[in-house]
């Protein structure tokens, strides 16, 4: 015999394409079989064989519960070759309603909890089916949809579900495959309902005009979507991301903050935790107490704050800083005919339509075939009634089954199924009343199949029983809106995180500025001793000093003339002792270039000025809105003549009285009207003519209710009424204002003040005195005044600042 050896086929393949491919192969069993849901039903295999396995056990939501380890032991063994964790960690997700918009398994038992506590073991739950479910299923009997092998080949299974509910929309799905992702949100079943319908009635409807029935995701944990450009723009592209805050409320009367609802797929645990790890860090400030108080009523998360705490900035620096404010990345994608596509809006509502359209064609063919079956064998019992004794007479004459079936065929003109259904006929439909039966049965039937014709051969009628299925499942399970959509964006911008507050602005000669709370200053006697509002680098010393709001603009004016932007809470706080931070850091200042003036403003308006002077006593008007656009390296705001600086600049409205006040103790008042508005880069006009080796210490804007406060340098001051200033044209050389005595020294500032403000005074040293306005006496121009601050050795006060209080 001759030897035979059996030959191996071998393939020689290079290793890279060999393992492209491979992967390839993987990545695409992961895309289809596991990862992605199908567009049609809206399901992953796992949750479609969970389903279709439950109702093959007849677990209707009408049926007692069964162990969830019995459920996942069926689908395990009959459709599901993988682990039993993945069974059952998807049968849990099925159940949760914080998890599924409409919950597709009724559970009893612990299934979890938003605080991401696991659900019991298997042999602890139980679950059946729900009302919603069985919509989703219904018809599968009808040869609706394909039926394939299951992995051993010993059953069938189904790749998609009849699925009358539009689930992909309303229960979202997510998932991440290979190489791509899907994260589509869920949305409110009445308002897919109504966008189908309206999708149906018009195929070329506009995005935005399914929007007005469809708002927006719709997620079951409630929340509020803020901003609807993120909405529109993933509906017509199938990718955004939209910004979901919880919803919570300020109760003022116990400063309190309550969160109700907290954005898709949050761990409320988790949440409180960050929450409380923020105040222990203190990056949240004003926090006292972090209760939860949920219930089976609902979720009420509570967290006490101090009593002056602003409520309203705790809570946008939560947003900030926690998942109270969350992204939810939509990213449409689904299987398409077994192909991930990205779908917007239009073409996800299409492709339900088409499968629905699909399922009620099938469905119309079955009830039609069964319909017509069932109308011929009523044909052959009608046919045999009419004759019932020549029937029992062929029937009585044959010697056999087989020889009736064939007489009864060739008499009576029939097939042979209605003459085995003859056969198989009982004596008692031989009575008048069931003969009338079948009868009417027959008719009936004969007009059913005429409507199932009708129906098969209309598009337009199959569209209407989609249409009428999908107004009875929003009859049944339609429910109201629980996320809020808010058109305001969720940008939360610095000032939203900063307390609205007074503070106090310092900036010393070195070019250092910080802000500090109001209320660390507290108010003293006139004369005291003051204390340390600022520490100072050696040979440094505060020079200009003033009060603004976190909220304002300060308008930086330099001694060159040029003007800078800072909103009050970029300027960093810091303690009394500490320093600063240098301007320089802050704003872009020329070498040589140092501020010199400062305008709080809360808005740009149209009728208000901005006047300023110059040490050599030029003064210019200029409209405020030509200073409303910043630009990084500053603008132009007065152009100055050589060897002269800007030295002060006041907010006006073009009605009011001007004062100037000198070094040497000289004093002018004359009208704003006087000096004609110019543009931004204008010069000025002269205001007050100049001594010899005098120049211009500061300006007024004069109210009748106030006087003129001057301040020296050796630490004296007085008030003079406004009166004794007589009104006279800009540009003479005015009236005295103070002694400029030894004992006095130098002007070093005047104020326009009354018997309600505060004063400010600071010394060289970093000294600083608060005091009651009405404590400094009023008394004539040619005075020297009264001590206002007691001062140390080689110390001079060098600013001043009034502070206004709130009523």
């Amino acid at each position: 015999m001759a030897e035979i050896k059996e030959e191996k086929k071998v393939i020689s393949r290079v290793i890279e394409e060999e393992m492209k491919q491979s992967y390839v192969d993987y990545a695409m069993s992961v895309i289809v079989g596991r990862a992605l849901p199908d567009v049609r039903d809206g399901l992953k295999p796992v949750h479609r064989r969970i389903l279709y396995a439950m109702n093959d056990m007849g677990m209707l939501h009408n049926k007692p519960f069964k162990k969830s380890a019995r459920i996942v032991g069926e689908v395990l063994g009959k459709y599901h070759p993988h682990g039993d964790a993945a069974v059952y960690d998807s049968l849990v997700r099925m159940v949760q309603p914080f998890s599924l918009r409409y919950p597709l398994i009724d559970g009893q038992g612990n299934f979890g909890s938003i605080d991401g506590d696991a659900p019991a073991a298997m042999r602890y739950t139980e679950a059946r089916l729900n009302k919603i479910s069985e919509e989703m299923l219904e018809d599968i009997e009808k040869n609706t949809i394909k039926f394939v092998p299951n992995f051993d080949g010993s059953l069938k299974e189904p790749t998609v579900l009849p699925c009358k509910v539009p689930n992909l929309l309303i229960n979202g799905s997510s998932g991440i495959a290979v190489g791509m992702a899907t994260n589509i949100p869920p949305h409110n079943i009445r308002e897919v309902v109504d966008g189908i319908i309206a999708f149906i009635d018009n195929p070329d409807i506009e995005i935005e005009e399914l929007m007005r029935h469809i708002e927006g995701p719709d997620f079951p944990t409630g929340g509020i979507i803020c901003g609807i450009e993120g909405i529109k723009h993933a509906y017509k592209t199938g990718r955004a991301r939209i910004i979901v805050r919880a919803k919570a409320e300020i109760e003022p009367e116990n400063n309190r903050i309550i969160i109700k609802e907290i954005p898709y797929m949050v761990n409320k645990s988790e949440l409180i935790t960050q929450i409380a790890n923020l105040v222990r860090d203190n990056k949240v400030k004003g926090i006292i107490e972090i209760r939860d108080e949920s219930d089976r009523e609902g979720m009420r998360v509570v967290i006490e704050l101090k009593k002056d705490a602003n409520s309203s900035i705790i809570l946008n620096q939560l947003y900030k800083h926690t998942r109270l404010q969350d992204t939810f990345g939509i990213i449409m994608i689904a299987l398409v005919n077994n192909e991930p596509k990205l779908l917007n809006l239009k073409e996800l509502i299409r492709c339900f339509i088409e499968h629905r359209k699909e399922i009620i064609r099938k469905r119309t063919e079955f009830d039609l075939e069964k319909a017509k079956s069932r109308a011929h064998i009523l044909r052959g019992l009608i046919i045999a009634l009419e004759d019932i004794d020549k029937t029992i007479r062929i029937i009585k004459e044959s010697k056999s089954i087989q020889q009736a079936k064939e007489t009864l065929q060739s008499i009576l003109n029939i097939t042979e199924k209605q003459a085995i259904a003859i056969l198989d006929m009982k004596l008692q439909k031989l009575t008048s009343l069931e003969q009338e039966k079948i009868k009417r049965e027959h008719e009936e039937l004969l007009k059913l199949i005429e409507s199932l014709k009708e129906i098969l051969d209309s598009k337009d009628k199959i569209l209407m029983i989609i249409k009428e299925e999908l107004l009875e499942i929003k009859r049944k399970y339609g429910d109201e809106r629980r996320t809020l959509i808010s058109e305001k964006t969720a940008e939360l911008k610095i000032k939203d995180l900063v307390k609205r507050e007074k503070v106090v602005i310092t900036i010393t000669h070195a070019g250092y500025i910080k802000r500090q709370p109001l209320k660390t200053y507290r108010q003293q006697k006139r004369g005291g001793k003051g204390m340390l509002a600022a520490g100072t680098r050696e040979q440094d010393f505060i020079e200009h000093f003033f009060i603004a709001d976190t909220h304002s603009y300060i308008l930086f004016f330099t001694n060159k003339g040029r003007v800078h932007w800072l909103k009050v809470y970029e300027i960093p706080e810091g303690s009394r002792q500490a320093i600063g931070k240098a301007v320089v850091n802050l704003l872009k200042l020329e070498k040589d270039e140092r501020i010199t003036a400062f305008v709080p403003v809360d808005s740009f308006n149209s009728g208000e000025y901005l006047t300023m002077a110059t040490k050599k006593g030029i003064v210019k008007k200029t409209e405020l809105m030509a200073y409303s656009n910043p630009r990084k390296g500053g603008i132009i705001a007065i152009t100055l003549d050589e060897g002269d600086e800007l030295i002060e600049v006041k907010k006006t409205n073009g009605r009011q009285e001007i004062i100037l006040g000198t070094k040497k103790g000289s004093a002018i008042r004359f009208r704003e009207e006087d000096i004609r508005a110019t543009g931004r880069s204008a010069r000025g006009v002269r205001g007050i003519t100049l001594r010899e080796n005098d120049e211009v210490i500061g300006m007024v804007v004069v109210h009748d209710d106030e006087s003129l406060l001057t301040i020296t340098e050796n630490g004296y001051g007085k008030r003079t009424r406004v009166s004794e200033y007589r009104l006279i044209s800009r540009g003479g050389v005015g009236v005295r204002n103070i002694i400029c005595s030894e004992r006095n020294g130098s002007v070093v500032t005047i104020k326009s003040v009354n018997d309600k403000d505060d004063l400010m005074l600071i010394s060289r040293n970093g000294i600083t005195i608060r005091i009651p306005a009405k404590d400094v006496s009023v008394i004539g121009r040619s005075t020297q005044g009264a001590r206002l601050m007691k001062l140390r050795d080689n110390d001079l006060v060098v600013a001043a600042a009034k502070i206004i209080k709130d009523e």
